[in-house]
């Protein structure tokens, strides 16, 4: 078996049990045993439990800009990829926490050791932004002083919501047609050329 398929079933075998178990009463024994390797396999691609919990937050990452670029080939105009790429990127990331379920509760009270891993995944996503925008701007369908200052803006605002989405918070008690609405008005208005008066 190829190293990069060691180290991904390894990772595949950590998600599984840390989802089922949790991190804390998961061991480097239980997924050593798991995965049917050896303890000196896995120690050989992880130092400890800590690394193996990232690789898994990373490779979470991985699919979910492999997703996300997956919107920038589709036939739609780049209002539609703008608004999509929202969509998929909160729902994506909900879908993630919960799908692990008690990872879920580390998620939350280990965001900040997350962000670590998150850097790759930032800079991937900023230029998904600044790709659409840029095809949208050419387009003439958005009006941009600086396409790379949006691109920023706009991660850095989908994130600044991740946690009231992924909690429920935001337009909780709004059907989703209503809050797509609310959301396209929102970012297309800001993407438009607007007269200022003086």
């Amino acid at each position: 078996m190829a190293v990069s398929k060691t180290k991904a079933k390894l990772v595949d075998v950590a998600r599984q049990l840390f989802a089922k178990m949790g991190v804390e009463n998961t061991t480097m024994n239980d997924i050593a045993v798991a995965s049917k390797k050896g303890r000196r396999t896995l120690y050989t691609y992880f130092k400890s439990k800590e690394d193996i919990y990232m690789a898994v937050v990373e490779s979470e990452l991985d699919m979910l800009s492999e997703t996300m670029s997956r919107v920038l080939t589709r036939n739609i105009s780049p209002e539609e990829k703008i608004l999509q790429l929202i969509y998929t990127r909160l729902d994506a990331v909900k879908e993630v926490v919960y799908r692990n379920g008690t990872l879920r509760a580390n998620f939350f009270r280990d965001i900040w050791r997350v962000e670590k891993v998150r850097k790759k995944f930032d800079a991937k996503e900023i230029q998904l932004f600044h790709q659409v925008l840029e095809e949208g701007q050419e387009a003439g369908e958005y009006h941009l002083d600086d396409v790379a200052m949006t691109a920023e803006i706009m991660h850095y605002c989908l994130k600044g919501i991740e946690v009231p989405y992924i909690r429920g918070r935001i337009g909780a008690n709004l059907d989703m047609e209503t809050r797509k609405k609310y959301v396209a008005n929102l970012v297309l208005g800001a993407l438009r050329k607007t007269e200022i008066n003086k």
